[in-house]
């Protein structure tokens, strides 16, 4: 039996590791991942391999050869292009064709028992076994599902918070028979757990999975990378370590040179030939490579060094790699998680911050501090973006430097000569950041239109209007006036897709940043008369009919914020007699704390009912979302807010859908019903319902927080729109708003907020789709279980914090109470 390992892939998340050495090559406690590998097939017999090969290639040939130092027979398999993982096992087909095989990449740390994974493939009769194991966060691998028979039921590459239904991943170990080979095309691109896998199960295939108990870590990461090494180092892998072990977890390469009055505090190793000073304290988890000399009074801890680094006297790494041939000077220090590549020189005491990369062949000056500000690690943020865009606190979290770095990332995914539509609050700190993010753009070949100051849904209409590939809002953040949000575009002017989101965080991370030659630098321009514009383009797509005969008087309460700007010209075109309050912008206070909005809607209610109107709204300052008060003066909550809407909409129409996310009351589906109309559900993403607005029929789509999308117009979260359309809703209703919100029934909904370490959300997901066994489960979003008498759970990890959301709706609140802490407390049982 023969087989393939895979070690074609770039590694581009673990540059600059990666720039000049192929990842199969990294070491792991000094030798290759791969030779790691190569080793662990060796002891399960599987001595003849075919490698298949494409970045960097010829630097794993020649470092492996024809296997003989290894006991075993290798062969060749070379992508001229980037196959995948189903393309690149094709390409090796004449040495697979003619008995069962077993897969596995080059690039991941294992122990796995491969002997008893090929004994339950033949065992099964499987055309193919996945080998799977389980992982605190399986948000980077494909999560699969096994029925009681051990046969995989479903799976799905790389889900969201909201998708993990289970922590039991793919492994990318797979034992296979050679007829699966004719399910890929020659020289294509395909990937078995995307491509390959989903047709077999749609064809009922036997495709089996094995739960493997031993150690598995993908080294796609530069925390996986030290990690990797640091449970090499704990035993916590079964793998050969070259040396000698001199005392209990200190381990000492063939002639290294080690002072008797170093100290040592393992488990550490110190390669072949390296020389050691006295004076330097090596503490544990530490690999020292070949070659690698360490001067007196150095300081290592938690650190992994290449081969024929210097490391100078008095020098502190802490939580670092070094690359190899590279050189740190005398005082200098390197934090933790900085990676340093290959040839470089960190000169006398200069500083590397935490996170810091430096690419290959680079030299730190001396005294230099070199500090990035890497505040999300800092934060324990997970990502870098949020449900509000980037976020942080102003000149400590978002910073002009952060400003111009991220917005580069953005403009390199564009093309050269793209435009892009700027805008912001009225806020000094959004002023400042804008432009420093406008000097980015230009110097990146793209050309800008700025808005200056504006409201958030004229800047998304102006993107769509001027056909922009994207835009920048920077706005202060709702209710934390020390903050502010930088809202990224696309061409749709919806908040970028999480793909989108990724392809950023991936070029910021490279900092491999497009810079434009001089006749390429970007154009500013000013737009003008945008206000106009966007009051005809919303009125020409409203339908506002009998708004005119209805002789509605309305109160309006603009926020104080750049709603102000928008309000006057387009109620001068709308036949209503408006009561405007709160127009006059206050840079100083460019948001408002959610106590000061609940006084302010109140007073608002105060006014309606004084002054007799129809009903009352107020904008948020940025002109997205909306608050509504009926004719006496009461105040509608948001998510009533938007239930009277859909009974509204679906009032009137005559067939169609809302969209919704998971996370609404079901009492949604009554009034729509009641009215021929559907409810469709969406996730809980920030670009979800801009999607929705693309698909035909779509009447309206609501967030449940006072944001409205109006398809006819916008994909955008928009309150102007949301209150044209409110008010030609109400003009040709007849009904007082209090007699449409009496006869819609009233909903039982109760949050939970279970904290919930990281490393355990994907034994929650997996806890709870377990518990809902026999019940009805819908795993649009998290994991929603429905009862048998229509009370509900909702179990969704928050993507951008520690803790899990539970939602339950019942009968009655105290049902629904009842229900909503049965699911917390499963969710903080599996969560320990």
């Amino acid at each position: 039996m023969r087989a393939v390992v895979m070690a074609g892939g770039e590694g581009t998340r673990l540059r600059p590791m990666t720039t000049s050495m192929p990842k199969p090559l990294l070491p792991v406690v000094n030798k290759p991942i791969m030779e790691h590998i190569l080793r662990l097939l060796r002891k399960h017999r599987l001595t003849e391999t075919v490698v298949t090969v494409h970045f960097l290639g010829s630097m794993v040939r020649a470092y492996f050869g024809d296997g003989e130092d290894l006991g075993m027979r290798l062969t060749y398999a070379t992508e001229e292009k980037p196959l995948g993982t189903a393309g690149s096992v094709k390409n090796a087909a004449d040495a697979l064709k003619d008995d069962t095989f077993l897969v596995i990449s080059g690039d991941a740390l294992t122990d796995i028992d491969l002997t008893a994974l090929i004994a339950y493939h033949k065992k099964q009769g499987a055309l193919a076994t996945l080998c799977l194991t389980r992982v605190p966060e399986p948000l980077d691998f494909g999560i699969t599902i096994l029925d009681d028979d051990g046969r995989v039921d479903r799976f799905l590459e790389k889900p969201t918070w909201g998708q993990v239904f289970s922590d039991t991943v793919n492994t990318g170990i797979y034992v296979m028979e050679p007829e699966l080979l004719s399910y890929v095309e020659d020289e294509t691109s395909v990937d078995w757990s995307s491509d390959v896998f989903p047709q077999l199960l749609k064809e009922g295939a036997p495709i089996y999975g094995y739960v493997a108990d031993g150690y598995w870590e993908d080294v796609g990461s530069h925390r996986s990378y030290l990690k990797a090494n640091h449970d090499a180092l704990g035993g916590e892998v079964e793998l050969e370590i070259d040396g000698f072990e001199v005392s209990k977890g200190v381990w000492i390469g063939e002639g290294a040179d080690v002072s008797p009055d170093a100290e040592l505090k393992g488990p550490l190793y110190i390669g072949a030939y390296a020389k050691v000073e006295g004076g330097t304290e090596i503490r544990e988890f530490t690999t020292v490579g070949d070659n690698v000399v360490v001067r007196e009074g150095a300081f290592l801890h938690r650190s992994v060094i290449h081969d024929n680094a210097y490391i100078g006297p008095h020098t502190n790494l802490r939580g670092c790699v070094v690359g190899k041939n590279t050189d740190v000077m005398r005082g200098a220090r390197i934090d933790d998680g900085a990676i340093v590549g290959d040839d470089c020189v960190i000169e006398e005491e200069a500083v590397l911050h935490p996170e810091i990369k430096v690419y290959p062949s680079k030299t730190i000056e001396a005294g230099a501090v070199v500090n990035t500000s890497v505040i999300w690690e800092s934060r324990g943020q997970r990502a870098l973006f949020g449900p509000r865009g980037v976020s942080g606190i102003i000149n400590v979290e978002i910073t002009p430097e952060l400003v111009v770095r991220l917005t580069s990332a953005f403009a390199t995914t564009l093309r050269k000569g793209a435009t892009v539509v700027t805008g912001r609050d009225g806020s000094r700190a959004a002023r400042a950041l804008k432009r420093a993010a406008i000097a980015a753009f230009t110097s990146s070949a793209i050309d800008v239109n700025d808005l200056e100051m504006t409201a958030t849904p004229v800047a998304r209409l102006e993107t769509t209007r001027s056909n922009a590939a994207g835009g920048l809002l920077i706005r202060t953040s709702a209710g934390r006036p020390d903050s502010v949000d930088l809202v990224f575009l696309d061409e749709r002017g919806a908040d970028l897709s999480q793909a989108d989101q990724r392809k950023v965080e991936r070029v910021l991370g490279r900092q491999e940043f497009r810079r434009a030659f001089p006749g390429e630098i970007g154009d500013l321009t000013f737009p003008s008369r945008t206000v106009d514009t966007y009051t005809q383009d919303l009125l020409r797509s409203a339908d506002i009919t009998d708004v005119a005969d209805a002789d509605l008087k309305v109160v309006i309460d603009a926020g104080r914020g750049t709603v102000g700007m928008v309000l006057p010209t387009l109620l001068g075109k709308l036949s209503v007699d408006a009561y405007l309050v709160n127009t006059g912008l206050d840079e100083r206070t460019p948001t408002e704390t959610s106590e000061q909005r609940s006084a302010a809607v109140s007073l608002l209610g105060e006014l309606v009912a004084s002054s007799r109107a129809a009903f009352g709204v107020r904008f948020d300052p940025l002109g997205e979302r909306i608050s509504l008060v009926d004719e006496k003066g009461s105040v509608i909550d948001d998510e009533r807010a938007l239930l009277v809407f859909v009974d509204l909409v679906a009032a009137e129409a005559s067939g169609g859908h809302v969209a919704l996310p998971v996370t609404t009351t079901r009492v949604a589906e009554r009034v729509a019903a009641y009215h021929g109309v559907e409810i469709r559900w969406t996730t809980t993403a920030s670009d979800a319902l801009a999607t929705a607005a693309g698909e035909p029929g779509l009447l309206l789509a609501g967030d449940g927080r006072g944001g409205f999308v109006v398809p006819e117009f916008s994909s955008a979260v928009d309150g102007f729109a949301a209150f044209v359309r409110f008010v030609g809703l109400v003009a040709r209703t007849h009904l007082a708003l209090s007699e449409v919100d009496a006869r819609i029934p009233r909903a039982h909904v109760v949050r939970l907020t279970v904290p919930t370490p990281w490393a355990t959300k994907g034994a929650v997901m997996r806890s709870a789709l377990e518990a809902a066994e026999g019940r009805t489960v819908d795993t649009t979003d998290g994991v929603r279980v429905v009862e048998d008498d229509g009370s509900w759970a909702l179990v969704l990890p928050d993507p951008t914090e520690a803790v899990t959301r539970v939602w339950a709706e019942a009968a009655t609140t105290e049902r629904a109470t009842a229900l909503a802490h049965r699911w917390a407390d499963l969710a903080t049982r599996a969560g320990r």
